[in-house]
């Protein structure tokens, strides 16, 4: 885990870290003892922190790009990563209450606009507000209590998923991305709403990085293997070259890991294989602190037996980074290549059509 200063230091440059921006906070009381924050209702536009009719941090844009607008040809379901870090100021302890102010200004500023905003030239950004579970679902020993919180927050997204399909999507093709805990929520949509339905022949995509997902994980879906594949689902977790994170107890299976320069996936060779490697000159740009300025060339890439391996990026502060852990920089190392890559996959799923 993160020490304080490194998880500061870390956040300066990229944007602030889900967990990392936490001193690893493990709440003391069961699950049990923590009330139920309220459930969010999604007619109230309060309850969504982008919209594609109103004002939000979702549209901002790099320099020199523009978001695709209110008449864009698909929409884009956005599930942000794990912000409730810090000791609850509340008597709500798992699950974020979505009436807190300064958390909901913290999921806006952060990943709203660092990672949302990658995906709004390619169609219109929904994102809702959900009761996140506290980042303890990843430290506790109690499986149960993880269970219970991380349901609760699934709850959540699924309402909002069937809020936007019934009342905002209209029949329009669709995209989904998510990071970390917003991911495991979405590759859960996918097996619980999703594959096997009418819906799946409106998936243009599903980005899906940050936490491990085995490719056999979502029957029914196939896992994108070049950069213009439809109706399939990518992932990839960041490290430092040469470092290997050790594998959780029961995570045998092998997870997928696409290179998002790329977007080559290889299954995992045999051995030390490094796979599907991509030198930097063929990085489209990363979008880092102060949100704006494009750093292109900086990231190069390879796949090795199931995470992503980037050497040192090169951008001012990155001398600061000091964990091998990439985690926050999933989706804002590779802002630019994954803007282009989404907007590739709507071209080729509607044939070309423009807003």
């Amino acid at each position: 885990m993160f020490r304080p200063f490194v998880a500061l230091v870390f956040s300066a440059v990229l944007f602030l870290p889900d967990h990392l921006r936490a001193q690893n906070y493990l709440i003391p009381s069961r699950f049990t003892e923590s009330p139920s924050p309220p459930k969010p209702n999604y007619s109230d536009q309060n309850n969504w922190c982008a919209l594609p009719h109103r004002v939000d941090e979702a549209d901002q844009t790099p320099r020199g790009h523009q978001s695709v607008g209110i008449h864009a040809p698909a929409d884009v379901f956005y599930v942000h990563p794990t912000l409730f870090a810090d000791k609850p100021k509340t008597e709500f302890k798992w699950n974020q209450d979505v009436r807190d102010p300064e958390l909901n200004r913290q999921v806006d500023e952060w990943p709203i606009r660092y990672q949302a905003t990658a995906f709004n030239a390619a169609g219109r950004v929904y994102a809702p507000r959900y009761r996140q579970a506290h980042y303890s679902v990843f430290l506790t020993p109690h499986l149960d209590d993880k269970k219970k919180a991380l349901d609760w927050a699934y709850a959540d997204v699924e309402a909002a998923f069937d809020y936007f399909i019934q009342h905002y999507n209209q029949g329009r093709p669709f995209l989904l991305a998510g990071h970390s805990q917003g991911t495991l929520h979405l590759a859960r949509l996918l097996k619980h709403r999703i594959i096997g339905t009418s819906l799946q022949q409106r998936l243009v995509v599903a980005y899906l990085p940050g936490m491990p997902i085995p490719a056999d994980s979502l029957a029914g879906l196939p896992v994108c293997v070049d950069s213009t594949t439809t109706g399939c689902w990518t992932s990839w977790r960041t490290f430092r070259w040469g470092y290997q994170p050790k594998q959780a107890p029961n995570s045998s299976l092998d997870p997928v890991c696409v290179n998002p320069i790329s977007w080559v996936y290889e299954d995992s060779g045999p051995g030390d294989s490094v796979q599907a490697y991509v030198a930097r000159r063929h990085h489209k740009g990363a979008v880092v602190k102060p949100f704006g300025r494009i750093y292109p060339r900086r990231c190069d890439a390879a796949h090795y037996r199931g995470i992503l391996w980037v050497h040192r990026p090169r951008f001012p502060g990155s001398f600061l980074i000091r964990s091998p852990n990439y985690h926050s920089g999933d989706i804002n190392l590779f802002y630019m290549d994954i803007r282009h890559n989404a907007v590739l996959r709507v071209q080729q799923f509607t044939g070309g059509m423009t807003p």
